[in-house]
């Protein structure tokens, strides 16, 4: 029996000095009979299915320099032969060792231990290897949650750890309950098929080579070389230059501001008594960075990738004491030093929650609390920024921002006001409420000044702000010092290669988005409510949600009746805000009653721009632009929307859903006649050409909603421009994964990913033993948000499969808190009621006349409907909902 082997071998080798162990899982009866040159490389080997069992002594399998344990195979599991777990741990890698857990059942049999290896990265608090085996005809469903509740529990009591699991799967994937895992055996170990795995939280931690069978196993063995290098190795430290603001600097300012005389400046700025406005206001800001640079100081620091966050000075002068004393070799000296550390590390931890926490007693404060997260569990966001050292790439991305502009060929004119014009005047009060309300955590602008300038001391700069924004209206003129911009290239996606991959962000004075602000207030007082009902971005009572339950609902009430399809064209511009020309936009602006006053001073306000690129240390050449709203602005959104409110449909069978410039057009088509919808297509093009808007046919794509069994043929592709559009089978719509069959399992998937991402945070928090309250309060605003965001529009045609799913994540987090939470379904009843009042109280919304009274004025008319598909929608079950409501008190009416 002691020869005999049935299964397989996993062997994930290290050098010694490496925190990651070496594991081998074989399903063998002797160990002793692994050969000592491979047993002298390993620093933990796990037998998978050892065929031991109480009659062999642990003295007949141990081996020389390792701790051994093992977990036989119990009457329990209803198995009488085979089975069993064994490991050996290498005492040169690690002599802190304990089995934290074993279970054995006829699903699956797995032992997990808890390694304190000698050397162990800061990043990292322990490592956790857990060694399985799931029999042939075990249920993989039931043998995955066991081992998924196992590794969720030790997660929860030590997120930090490096988790290896290592298994004989034979039919199952550990992925399918811990997508975060990472699988690093990639050759088949039993003829063609890889039935071997080995997952660890870690990307790139392992590579995995093939060895030969050992003994009569019919498994591969494996080795695993150790490839994850520590973050103090991979990540260079940064030093950053900080303003340092000393107690007092903001009376210090006040006082300042307060005994200057603003009078002054404006006098000196006045030629033939004309005020110019550009001295006024540069001679202004520059009064205001000579007084912010006379109370604050500059300071260069240092940050290491892999510094704890409760990492305080008493804490490093510990660390120096400990290191002096084990270098002195006095064991006496070393042993008190370490539980001085041991003490000192202790308070810096307790000191340092009780500073997150006061993140945390603020509700209405969600980026202290998100920084509060943040700091607790030590994220770090990867930086894909472009790359710094080539001093050539602000100007190559300057001139590519730029190319819009050269290709505008009008050039910009002062207008001239009528003499009975009439401008826009602000009041102190309204000046003096925008600066107070200033964010004092936004970056400045280029102008140097910071937020909390403004805000600390609005009372003392309302006078002179209010003077500058008044002449600013008066003379229809943008003083050139506060439309001067700064781009900062944001990256649109993690892999960012070309120009084209980064975004112009325009970071400009935060005194000149105070003012825009002022303009933006009046602005849409002069607007009609139903100025454009489709576009739902920018506007109070629409979101995304709107917008997609609108295509939706136009899509799903046309595919009730026979016969009918649906094509959905989902249209990508090229840098829509940067092609906008001013002139054709004040056109607009004049059409809707905007004042002329004002519109000149919009114009003033898009032209002769001055603009460079900033990246770190380098600056480009400046440019100066005619054409487009900078993205970044106050005004810039609204403006946009302005433009384009005259894109709308020119048949009635077709809707343009609108949220900013992400542009739908849905062509509802009946007995294959598409004659309409390729009509308005071709409008559409012929629209964006007039007005300067570029179409990207390659990111432009086409869904097609077809439940017909005989559909006569296929769908005969559209064509814009001569380039034909792609046709996809599913498509991410404002964050919303639409597939093809209106089925939601793609949605439910990348919605469940992202959320497993967000466990690690709530893992964190636990242990660091903040309140039941704060978990809660992090559950809902982080984890809950991203399981039901737009959920009123999916979850009512969700499958069974998808929404246990769904919910198994919120059992996660339950486990974890340690307290009650709702379910998707009762947020998704709550959100649809508080959706559909909103809508019955607006009555510009665009479907506010689904919401229809019946003559007694206690109920809603349902909608009628054929499927179950559209029955489950959002407004035919939102009219279901708010019929099965308590009625609101007599004399009240439902509106």
């Amino acid at each position: 029996m002691f020869g005999e082997i049935k299964t397989s071998l996993f062997l994930v080798v290290s050098p010694l000095p490496s925190f990651l162990p070496t594991l081998a899982i074989p399903s063998c009866a002797y160990p002793r009979y692994v050969g000592r040159p491979l047993r002298s490389l390993t620093n933990i080997m796990i037998f998978t299915e050892t065929w031991l069992n109480s009659n062999v002594p642990d003295s007949a399998i141990d081996l020389a320099e390792r701790y051994t344990l093992r977990a036989d195979r119990t009457k329990e599991s209803g198995k009488t032969r085979g089975g069993g777990l064994c490991i050996y741990v290498n005492k040169a890698w690690c002599t802190d060792t304990t089995t934290i857990e074993s279970h054995c059942s006829d699903n699956i049999e797995y032992l997990m231990l808890k390694c304190r290896p000698f050397y162990l990265p800061r990043e990292f608090t322990s490592t956790i290897v857990t060694a399985a085996y799931i029999p042939p005809d075990a249920n993989a469903a039931f043998a995955m949650k066991e081992l998924h509740n196992a590794i969720s529990k030790q997660q929860t009591l030590t997120p930090e750890a490096a988790f290896i699991v290592a298994v004989d799967f034979n039919h199952s994937n550990l992925k399918s309950v811990l997508p975060k895992f990472r699988q690093h055996v990639s050759c088949p170990t039993r003829g063609d098929k890889t039935l071997d795995h080995v997952y660890t939280n870690i990307a790139d931690a392992y590579k995995a080579v093939p060895l030969p069978h050992l003994g009569q196993s019919d498994h591969l063995s494996l080795f695993l070389l150790p490839k994850y290098s520590p973050l103090i190795r991979r990540v260079k430290p940064t030093v950053r230059t900080v303003k340092v603001w000393p107690e007092g600097a903001d009376s210090a300012l006040q006082q300042r501001f307060g005994s200057t005389v603003w009078r002054d400046f404006a006098t000196q700025a006045t030629i033939d008594s004309h005020t110019d406005i550009d001295i006024y206001a540069s001679s202004v800001l520059k009064r205001m960075n000579s007084e912010i640079n006379s109370v604050t100081t500059l300071k260069r620091i240092t940050i290491f990738p892999n510094q704890k966050p409760w990492m305080n000075r008493e804490v490093r002068l510990l660390l120096k004491a400990r290191d002096i004393a084990f270098s002195s070799g006095d064991a006496r000296a070393y042993s008190s030093s370490r539980a001085n550390l041991k003490r000192g590390i202790k308070a810096a931890r307790h000191c340092y929650k009780l500073r997150i926490e006061e993140h945390f007693k603020s509700n209405s404060d969600t980026r202290r609390m998100w920084q509060g997260i943040q700091a607790i569990t030590d994220y770090k966001p990867a930086n894909i920024s472009p790359p710094s050292s080539d001093a050539t790439l602000p100007d190559a991305l300057n001139h590519f921002y730029g190319r819009f502009d050269r290709e505008n060929r009008e050039v910009a004119i002062k207008a001239v006001l009528p003499a009975d014009h009439q401008p826009l005047t602000l009041s102190p009060i309204d000046v003096c409420a925008a600066l107070s309300r200033t964010n004092a955590r936004k970056a400045a602008g280029p102008d140097g000044i910071p937020g909390r300038v403004l805000r600390a001391c609005a009372v003392q700069l309302t006078e002179v702000w209010t003077d500058i924004f008044n002449l600013s209206l008066a003379q229809a003129v943008v003083p050139f010092c506060l439309k001067t911009s700064s781009i900062v290239p944001v990256p649109k996606h993690s892999t960012a290669a070309s120009l084209n991959d980064f975004r112009p962000v325009a970071l400009t004075p935060i005194i000149s988005k105070c003012f825009e602000r002022l303009v933006l207030a009046h602005l849409k007082t002069c607007l009609p409510p139903t100025l454009d009902p489709f576009q739902f971005a920018y506007r109070q009572n629409r979101s995304t949600e709107d917008a997609i339950s609108t295509a939706l609902h136009s899509a799903l009430s046309h595919l009730d009746n026979s016969n009918t399809y649906v094509r959905m064209l989902f249209i990508d511009f090229s840098s829509a805000f940067n092609t906008i020309i001013p002139s054709k936009l004040i056109t607009k602006l004049t059409e809707l009653g905007i004042n002329t006053s004002l519109c000149t001073w919009i114009q003033d306000f898009l032209t002769n721009r001055p603009q460079s690129v900033r990246l770190d240390e380098h600056t480009s050449s400046t440019l100066t632009l005619n054409t487009g709203v900078p993205q970044g602005c106050v005004l810039s959104p609204l403006l946009y929307s302005l433009f384009t409110y005259d894109c709308t449909t020119i048949h009635g069978s077709n809707t343009i859903v609108k949220f900013a410039d992400d542009t739908t057009v849905i062509g509802l088509i009946s007995n294959n006649d598409e004659t309409a919808y390729r009509e308005e297509v071709q409008h559409l093009t012929a629209w964006c050409a007039n007005n300067n808007l570029a179409l990207n046919t390659k990111k432009t794509k086409e869904l097609i909603v077809d439940f017909r069994k005989s559909r006569g043929g296929t769908h005969t592709p559209i064509r814009i421009n001569g380039t034909e559009v792609e046709r996809v089978t599913s498509y991410r719509f404002l964050g919303v994964h639409i597939s093809e069959d209106l089925s939601w399992t793609l949605n439910s998937s990348k919605l469940i990913k992202k959320a497993h991402q967000r466990l690690f945070f709530l893992r964190k928090l636990k242990k660091a033993h903040l309140s039941p309250q704060i978990l809660v309060n992090f559950y809902r605003s982080i984890i809950e948000s991203i399981l039901t965001n737009c959920v009123t529009v999916w979850y009512g045609n969700c499958s069974v499969s998808d929404r246990k799913a769904l919910q198994r994540v919120v059992k996660t987090a339950q486990r974890i808190i340690g307290s009650s939470l709702p379910s998707i379904e009762a947020v998704q009843h709550k959100r649809c009621l508080r959706k559909a009042r909103g809508i019955c109280k607006d009555c510009s919304h665009p479907n506010h006349r689904l919401f229809t009274l019946l003559p007694s004025g206690r109920r809603y008319r349902s909608l009628r409907t054929r499927t179950s598909r559209f029955r489950g929608s959002f407004f035919p079950a939102a009219v279901t909902l708010l019929n099965s409501t308590p009625p609101p008190p007599r004399g009240h009416s439902l509106h």
